[in-house]
């Protein structure tokens, strides 16, 4: 089976059929290898390094070969979907998601412009995610490719609200601000960046003994820039910091924001999903004040990379930070208006596909269950870090973010140590937990988003930490890193 002959004839397959067929043994292959953890991460290997150092291949080449050649890279590629996958905040490639994606590549719609029924899937997929959260009524919103990109559409929007026209003939001098936790991800500064308002101009809020944002802080800061004639743009509230897994308070930001006429926007990448569900719903009182929230598909939902979406409560608002009428994007009325004319991207795949078939597939309350396993597992992972003398919780988790750390004897630093845990863990791969910083402290941190985690695989966080810390305090003399 080869390619074509560079000849100018059509890029197609031979033997197509079998080419798919192979294709579709090797996701299948790749599939149960994710039942169920494996003992460690294969480096690659010195053929896989030469075969990565090959110069552009200019003659046809076996179609399936290929194929092999890309699963063997792939398999000592780090995965997210593995289940005992718990540094990153990373999705677990639902399986229908998968498939919509071959099947949404295969067509290679762009839903930049109108295009048919994908335009109404999108718009009906972001609908379903408002109803799911709680964004409820979810005036519109579009897809993205991430969280950053939903945030910075968001802020882009909040800019032209406080300061009309701004698109066009730039910010004039005057001067902007953001408003945040400071744990907030670093997405806000970026946008900040890109928007010319700064990053030094993101004011970085103090939080309460819960790791929230203080919204007296936040309304003191506000007050204060306005008097100093600094244009507030937007509070951004976070529902699941990436530390600690913390949902700020949204209701009382809203209180904030509402008199003062500023835009309140959730960042919820990661945590909103749970605002579906009895265990962790509470935390996202408010959210319906918000003037706009975004939530990662890709990470609890479950979907694979990358499929970001964004709620807005007045589509108006988008198209007034974005529409333009070109000759090559004609508008003819209202319900004409092209999806790019809500967003930064103009190629965008239909990313709402896979989603729109999560939903479809196995539905909604099948979905909140996962996430709710998800919840007690992190529970349970405190539970047993509680009931462990040789380790200390650092924060109670409100989502699915553990932070912890091991316990060394008492000669040897316990930064150092739990630094160089996390080294030798990594390194090991049994599990993979990232290393993180809280309050100065150095631990670890485990975030349970996977569909596939059991909780025999929260217990492997504890027996491995507990032998891997064991070791290295044998193995390192006193004072070392």
């Amino acid at each position: 089976m080869t390619g074509t002959t560079g000849d100018g004839s059509p890029l197609v397959l031979p033997d197509r059929e079998a080419v798919l067929a192979h294709a579709m043994e090797l996701i299948l292959e790749t599939w149960r290898s994710f039942d169920s953890a494996r003992a460690d991460q294969p480096l690659p290997s010195a053929r896989d390094l030469e075969m990565l150092a090959e110069p552009l291949p200019w003659a046809p080449g076996d179609a399936a070969a290929g194929l092999d050649a890309a699963a063997a890279v792939l398999d000592v590629s780090i995965s997210q979907t593995r289940p005992r996958f718990f540094a990153w905040i990373g999705g677990s490639g639902l399986e229908i998601g998968v498939l919509g994606d071959a099947l949404m590549a295969s067509h290679d719609v762009n839903v930049a412009v109108t295009s048919g029924a994908a335009t109404l899937l999108e718009r009906q997929t972001v609908r379903w995610v408002g109803e799911f959260v709680g964004f409820s009524p979810a005036a519109d919103g579009v897809t993205a490719a991430g969280g950053t990109i939903s945030n910075l559409t968001a802020l882009t929007a909040a800019r032209e609200r406080a300061i009309p026209g701004a698109r066009h003939e730039g910010l004039s001098g005057r001067r902007l601000a953001l408003y945040c936790s400071h744990e907030a991800h670093y997405s806000v500064h970026r946008a900040a960046e890109v928007l010319g308002i700064g990053a030094r101009n993101v004011r970085a809020i103090a939080i309460d003994r819960n790791r929230r944002m203080d919204p007296l802080s936040c309304a003191e800061a506000i007050d204060a820039d306005r008097r100093a004639g600094i244009v507030p743009v937007a509070v951004i509230a976070t529902a699941g910091t990436t530390l600690t897994g913390a949902v700020d308070d949204l209701a009382a930001l809203a209180g904030v924001c509402a008199p003062r006429g500023v835009w309140l926007h959730v960042d919820g990448a990661y945590g909103l999903p749970a605002a579906a569900t009895e265990l962790a719903g509470e935390l996202f009182a408010g959210l319906e004040h918000a003037d706009s929230a975004t939530v990662d598909a890709h990470k609890w939902l479950y979907v694979p990379k990358a499929c970001s979406i964004l709620l807005v409560r007045d589509r108006d608002a988008l198209e007034a930070a974005f529409t333009h009428d070109e000759s090559y994007i004609p508008h003819t009325d209202r319900e004409d208006t092209h999806p790019v004319d809500r967003t930064l991207e103009y190629s965008r795949p239909l990313s709402a596909l896979k989603l729109w078939l999560a939903f479809r597939v196995h539905g909604a309350a099948a979905i909140r269950a996962a996430i709710e396993r998800n919840l007690r597992q992190a529970r349970l992972l405190a539970d047993l870090i509680r009931e462990d003398p040789l380790l200390e919780l650092l924060v109670e988790p409100q989502l699915s973010a553990v932070c912890f750390r091991h316990l060394p004897p008492a000669h040897m630093p316990a930064s150092l140590h739990n630094a160089a845990l996390a080294r030798a863990i990594s390194a090991e791969a049994r599990i993979l937990l990232a290393p993180a910083t809280v309050d100065g402290i150095a631990c670890l941190r485990a975030c349970i988003v996977n569909h596939r985690t059991g909780d025999g695989d929260i217990h492997a966080i504890v027996d491995v930490v507990r032998e891997v810390g064991a070791r290295i305090a044998v193995d390192r003399p006193a004072g070392l890193g």
